[in-house]
C-alpha cells in the first residue's frame, strides 16, 4: 500500500473516532438522577415506579451481580433546542466492545410505558422530534447489572463464581458516567456512517481506480471538516464523498439480503429471568427502529420468547403484533426455542415445531416457512424428514462455519436425510449471526460465497446477539449506502422467504449434502451437566407416557383429556432443550434450575400418569403391569395391558472364579475377573464372545479434559494423550436376589471420587445390565466407560430420531478423523456379518470409537462419555452424586437393540387395581409407536405417530380397541398432507408401506366422539 494511502486511512480513522462520532451528540445537559436499588428479584413497572428514590449522580457504582437498579431521570428540553431531535443519551458503565454481554437497561416513560433499551452501542433514547423546547422530562431506566463473564480478547476464560446468585458478589460492578439530554445532529451522524463505510469498502478493494477515488475523496472531506466545527461543515465534508457513494454497484455483484437480527440465546451466561428482560429489551428497540426506517425488516426466532413478551410486558407485545402484521416484524424458524437437535427426541423435535407454528398461527397469524437455527451445535440427519413433514421448505444455520479440521464445501445446498428426504438449506459465506455490514464482511460474503456461478446471494442476519440488543441505527445506515455501491455486494433487507424462493429459481439442482451436519467443536455437549440430560431422557419419556395413558383413559373411562397440562409440560421441557441448556454450556444458576424444573416436570407427569391409570384400573389390591413403551416385548402389548408379571423363561446361575464371578442367563455367559471387569460375554446361542481374549470390558478411564478454549463445549483430540485405567478394586460381592437376577457389586476409589456399580443378568436375557453411582468430586477430568468388542465393524450405527445413522469407524480421511466424538440416543451398536454387540443407556449421548490391531484381527472399542469437570461457566459442574444406567447386548441386531434401549428407559410400570385393561393401540413390529395422544385442535380425534427405525421398507398393521370410522395421514401439525398416501382402514386395522425410518402420522376419528 502506498504511503499516501495509509496516511490517508489514518486520518480518516482518527478523525472518524475523535471528532466526528462524539459530535453526533451536540449540546447537551445533564438530567437530576435518583436511584431505587432492589433488595431482591425484579419487580413489575408499576411497583418500580412507586419506589423511593434517593438522590444520586453520574460517577457512583452501582449494581451487584444480578440485582436490578431503578434511575429516575427528570430535567426540561432547553428552550433553544426547539426544532432540533432530542435525545437522551446514558451511560451506565458499558464496555462498548461487549454489547449483550454487561449491564443493559429499559427506559419507561411516567406512564411505565416502555421506550427503548439502553445498551451498549445503543445508548439513545428519543425524546422529542421536533423539539418544542421548554418540556418537561421525566424518564425511569430499569437497569440490570449482569456481569461480564465472557471475554473473547482474554480466552480461555477463568473460572468465575459470578454465575449464580447464590456465589456472586454484592459489590458493585459499574460505575455510571452520564444521564443527559442532548441534541441529536443528523447531518453529523450521517457523515461518521459515510467515512465508515467508505474506510471499511476500501479496505477490501484492489489497487485501482475505484479504491484512489475513494481515498481521495476521504482527504477531500476531511479538507473541508473543520475539527473546530465539525455540525457546521458537516454537509461540506459529506459533499466531497457523494460522488463516490453515488456509483452504482457492478451488475454482477453480490446480493445480500439483510434481515435485523438479535440471536438470543434463551439462557446461557444469564438464566431465563433475564432473557425475559432481555428480548422485552429488544423488541421495544427493534419496533422504534422500524418506525425510523421504512426499509428495516427485523427477524425473531423463538415462540417462547414472543410469549415472555405477551405474559411480561404486554405493551411491547402490542408494538410486536402490529409490526408482524406489518409484515415487518418477522417470526422465524417455527420452534419453540432455538433447541438443541442432536440429543433430543424425534417426538421431542415434533414438539417444537407443533408448539412454536400454533403459537405463531394462535397469537400472530403467521405460519413460519423455514426453521432457523444458527447457534445449534451440529444437526441430526432425521431433520430434513421432519421439517419437511411439519411443512417448512427451508432451513439456515451457520454454526458449521466454526468447523476446526474442515471446510464445508455448500454455502446453498439441499441437505437429505436418513430417509431420502431433502430441505434447501443455506449456510450464510459471512460466517456469522451478528453481522455488522463492515466492509470485512460483505468482502467475505462476495469473495467466499460457494455456489456465485448460479446463484446471485446470501443471507445477512443483522444486529447485535447472543446477549440481544439487534440492529442499531448505525447498521441500517450503512445498509442505506450500500444498497448500490460501486465495489461492494449490494444490500437490501429482506424476508428469508424472499430470499429461498429466489434461490430455488436460481439453483433448480443445487448440490447435495448426504446425512448428518456434524459441528467439528463442541463435542463435549453431548456429556456436561449430566444431570440436565438425564432429566431431559426422563421427562421425553415421562410426557409420551402421560399422553397415551390420558388418552386411553379418555376413550375407556371418559375422563378429561388434560390437554392445557400436557401443553404446559411439554412447552417447559422444550425450553430446557434450548442449545445452551441441554448442551450443558450455561452458568450455575441455568443449571441449578434447570435440575429442579427437570424434577417438577418429573412430579407432574407421573401425577397424571396416575391419575389416569387409576381411572382405568379402579380400586383394588391386584397388580397390574402395563407397558408404557412403544414398542412389543415379552408378551405385554404396546402401551398398556393388564396383565401378570411375565415368568422367567430360564434359571441363572452365579459361580465364583479366580476371585471373580461367572454369570449365565442361558442366553448370555459372563465373566467378571477379580478386578470386576468382563473379560468375556459368550452368546451361548452361537458360542461367540464378545470381549476379545486377554481384554476387558466394563473399564472405566479417566482422562485429563482441558479444551484449547470453551471448557463445559469442547474435548480435543489431545485427551487422549493421557489416560489411567481405574481397575482398583475396593469391594466386590455377588448374589442371586429373590427375582432370580444375578447382581455383582463393585466399589472403586479413585483420585477425589468414589464409584459403586452394580452388573446384573436377568435369566435369559442378552443384555448385562449395569448401573453406576458415583460421588465425582474431580476436576478437568472425563470419564469413559470402555468395551473393547471382538467386532470387525466397518461402520457404528447409532440410534437418532426416529431411526439410526452410521458412521464409519475408518479415519481414512480428515472428515472422519474430526469426528471422535460421536453421538447416540439408547444405543450404539458394531457389528460385522452375523455377529453385532451393543450398548444401550438411559441417560448417556456422547461416545467414542477406534479400531485397534489384534494379531491378524480387529478389536473396536466403543467407550461411553459418562462425566466431566469443566470449570468454566459452571465451575462445579458435574459435582456430586450422579447416576448411569448402560447395558451390554450380545447376539444382536439394530431391531433388538432399539427394543433394549426402549426397555431401559421405560421399565414396566406396576400399579394396583381391580381389574385390567388391553391396549388401545397396538402396533406389528415392523414399525415402533412415538405418540398416542388426542389431536391438539380439541377434538377427540386419535392422533398417532408411528415410525420405521430400522433402515428398510416395511408393512406394518395398527389396531385400535375401539370402532375408527375414518382415518387420514397427516402431516406432523396434524393437519391435512399434499399428496398424502390413502389409508388402507379395514375393521378396524390400518394397514401401512411404510419407506426406510418413514415418519407416519396417522389421525383417526373413534365412532361416538
Amino acid at each position: 500500500m502506498h504511503d499516501d494511502d495509509q496516511l490517508t486511512i489514518g486520518r480518516a480513522t482518527r478523525v472518524l473516532r475523535e471528532r466526528i462520532l462524539p459530535a453526533v451528540h451536540g449540546p447537551a445537559v445533564p438530567l437530576r438522577v435518583e436511584r431505587a436499588e432492589l433488595p431482591g428479584e425484579p419487580l413489575p413497572v408499576a411497583e418500580a415506579l412507586a419506589l423511593d428514590y434517593a438522590p444520586d449522580a453520574p460517577g457512583r457504582p452501582w449494581g451487584p451481580a444480578w440485582g436490578t437498579t431503578w434511575f429516575r431521570l427528570t430535567g426540561e428540553v432547553p428552550a433553544e433546542w426547539a426544532g432540533r431531535r432530542v435525545e437522551v443519551v446514558i451511560d451506565l458503565g458499558f464496555d462498548s466492545s461487549m454489547p449483550g454481554f454487561q449491564a443493559e437497561g429499559l427506559l419507561h416513560r411516567v406512564d411505565g410505558t416502555p421506550l427503548k433499551a439502553i445498551a451498549p452501542r445503543n445508548a439513545w433514547a428519543l425524546v422529542a422530534e421536533p423539539a418544542a423546547g421548554g418540556e418537561p422530562v421525566e424518564l425511569y431506566l430499569e437497569a440490570a447489572s449482569n456481569p461480564v463473564l465472557l471475554d473473547i480478547e482474554r480466552a480461555p476464560f477463568l473460572p468465575t463464581e459470578q454465575g449464580d446468585p447464590e456465589t456472586a458478589s454484592r459489590e458493585p460492578l459499574y460505575r455510571t458516567r452520564r444521564f443527559d439530554l442532548a441534541v441529536f445532529e443528523p447531518e453529523v451522524f450521517a457523515l461518521g456512517l459515510d467515512v465508515d463505510v467508505l474506510v471499511g469498502l476500501q479496505a477490501e478493494l484492489p489497487p485501482g481506480p475505484r479504491r484512489a477515488r475513494i481515498l481521495q475523496a476521504l482527504d477531500d472531506a476531511l479538507d473541508r471538516l473543520d475539527l473546530q466545527d465539525v455540525v457546521g461543515t458537516a454537509a461540506a465534508a459529506r459533499g466531497a464523498l457523494a460522488p463516490v457513494l453515488a456509483a452504482p454497484a457492478e451488475q454482477s455483484a453480490h446480493r445480500v439480503s439483510a434481515v435485523g437480527h438479535a440471536h438470543i440465546d434463551s439462557a446461557w451466561l444469564w438464566p431465563t429471568r433475564e432473557t425475559v428482560r432481555k428480548v422485552a429489551r429488544t423488541a421495544a428497540s427493534m419496533t422504534r427502529l422500524l418506525e425510523e426506517d421504512p426499509a428495516f425488516v427485523y427477524g425473531m426466532s423463538s415462540a417462547q420468547q414472543y410469549a415472555w413478551i405477551r405474559q411480561h410486558r404486554p405493551e411491547v407485545w402490542e408494538r410486536v403484533k402490529a409490526a408482524v402484521a406489518a409484515g415487518r416484524f418477522v417470526p422465524l424458524g417455527g420452534m419453540w426455542v432455538e433447541s438443541d437437535t442432536v440429543m433430543p427426541t424425534g417426538e421431542a423435535i415434533v414438539r417444537q415445531f407443533a408448539q412454536g407454528q400454533r403459537f405463531f398461527e394462535r397469537e400472530l397469524g403467521v405460519r413460519c416457512s423455514g426453521v432457523w437455527l444458527p447457534d445449534s451445535f451440529g444437526y441430526s440427519p432425521a431433520l430434513p424428514q421432519l421439517m419437511r413433514r411439519a411443512g417448512f421448505s427451508w432451513f439456515f444455520t451457520q454454526k458449521i462455519s466454526w468447523n476446526q479440521v474442515n471446510r464445508f464445501p455448500h454455502h446453498t445446498f439441499e441437505w437429505e436425510g436418513i430417509d431420502g428426504s431433502r430441505v434447501l438449506t443455506h449456510f450464510p459465506p459471512m460466517e456469522t449471526y451478528n453481522a455488522e455490514l463492515s466492509g470485512a464482511e460483505l468482502a467475505k460474503a462476495s469473495r467466499g460465497f460457494q455456489e456465485a456461478r448460479r446463484a446471485s446471494g446470501s443471507i445477512a442476519p443483522v444486529g447485535w446477539g447472543d446477549g440481544g440488543g439487534g440492529t442499531t441505527r448505525e447498521m441500517a445506515g450503512r445498509a442505506a449506502r450500500l444498497a448500490d455501491l460501486e465495489g461492494s455486494p449490494r444490500v437490501a433487507w429482506e424476508h428469508p422467504d424472499a430470499f429461498f424462493a429466489r434461490a430455488r429459481e436460481e439453483l433448480p439442482t443445487p448440490p447435495v449434502w448426504v446425512g448428518e451436519l456434524y459441528l467439528e467443536l463442541h463435542r463435549a455437549t453431548l456429556t456436561s451437566q449430566h444431570r440436565t440430560k438425564q432429566g431431559n431422557r426422563r421427562n421425553e419419556q415421562l410426557l409420551i407416557e402421560a399422553e397415551a395413558w390420558a388418552t386411553t383413559a379418555a376413550v375407556r373411562a371418559g375422563t378429561p383429556y388434560p390437554r392445557a397440562e400436557l401443553d404446559d409440560l411439554w412447552q417447559r421441557l422444550l425450553l430446557l432443550q434450548f442449545h445452551d441448556i441441554l448442551p450443558g454450556t450455561a452458568i450455575a444458576w441455568v443449571h441449578r434450575e434447570a435440575v429442579a424444573e427437570h424434577a417438577r416436570i418429573a412430579a407432574e407427569a407421573l401425577g397424571l400418569i396416575d391419575r389416569s391409570l387409576a381411572a382405568l384400573v379402579g380400586e383394588g389390591d391386584r397388580e397390574i403391569v402395563v407397558n408404557p413403551a412403544t414398542s412389543e416385548r415379552s408378551g405385554v402389548a404396546a402401551l398398556g395391558a393388564a396383565v401378570a408379571s411375565p415368568a422367567p423363561e430360564a434359571a441363572v446361575s452365579l459361580e465364583p472364579r479366580d476371585g471373580g464371578w461367572v454369570l449365565d442367563s442361558g442366553a448370555l455367559r459372563v465373566v467378571v475377573d477379580a478386578r470386576g471387569l468382563v473379560t468375556s460375554a459368550v452368546d451361548v446361542t452361537t458360542g461367540r464372545d464378545a470381549v476379545p481374549a486377554g481384554c476387558a470390558a466394563n473399564l472405566l478411564q479417566l482422562h485429563q479434559d482441558l479444551p484449547n478454549l470453551w471448557d463445559a463445549w469442547d474435548v480435543d483430540r489431545h485427551y487422549r494423550n493421557r489416560v489411567t485405567d481405574l481397575v482398583d478394586l475396593e469391594r466386590m460381592t455377588a448374589e442371586v436376589g429373590e427375582d432370580g437376577v444375578a447382581r455383582v457389586r463393585l466399589v472403586r476409589r479413585f483420585s477425589r471420587s468414589v464409584l459403586e456399580e452394580e452388573l446384573s443378568l436377568a435369566p435369559g436375557s442378552r443384555t448385562l445390565e449395569l448401573d453406576l453411582a458415583t460421588e465425582w468430586h474431580e476436576t478437568e477430568q472425563l470419564l469413559k466407560l470402555a468395551f473393547p468388542l471382538d467386532v470387525r465393524a466397518a461402520h457404528s450405527t447409532a440410534e437418532t430420531q426416529f431411526g439410526v445413522q452410521q458412521r464409519v469407524t475408518h479415519v481414512n480421511t480428515s472428515w472422519e478423523a474430526a469426528r471422535f466424538e460421536t453421538s447416540m440416543h439408547r444405543f450404539v451398536l458394531v457389528e460385522e456379518p452375523g455377529f453385532a454387540v451393543a450398548l444401550v443407556n438411559d441417560s448417556t449421548y456422547g461416545y467414542d470409537l477406534t479400531r485397534e490391531a489384534d494379531g491378524d484381527g480387529i478389536v473396536t472399542t466403543v467407550r461411553l462419555s459418562l462425566l466431566r469437570a469443566p470449570r468454566f461457566p459452571d465451575p462445579r459442574t458435574d459435582q456430586g452424586r450422579q447416576t448411569h444406567r448402560a447395558g451390554l447386548v450380545v447376539g444382536t441386531d439394530v431391531r433388538h437393540a432399539t427394543d433394549e434401549g426402549v426397555a431401559m428407559n421405560a421399565p414396566l410400570r406396576r400399579v394396583r387395581g381391580a381389574r385390567g385393561f388391553a391396549p388401545l393401540v397396538t402396533l406389528t413390529a415392523e414399525a415402533l409407536l412415538s405418540a398416542v395422544k388426542l389431536a391438539d385442535d380439541g377434538s377427540s380425534d386419535l392422533v398417532v405417530r408411528l415410525y420405521e427405525p430400522v433402515g428398510r421398507r416395511a408393512e406394518a398393521v395398527l389396531r385400535v380397541d375401539a370402532p375408527v370410522t375414518a382415518a387420514r395421514t397427516v402431516d406432523l401439525l396434524e393437519g391435512p398432507l399434499p399428496e398424502a398416501e390413502p389409508v388402507d382402514l379395514q375393521d378396524g386395522a390400518v394397514r401401512l408401506r411404510l419407506g426406510p425410518f418413514e415418519v407416519r402420522t396417522l389421525r383417526l376419528h373413534l365412532a361416538g366422539r
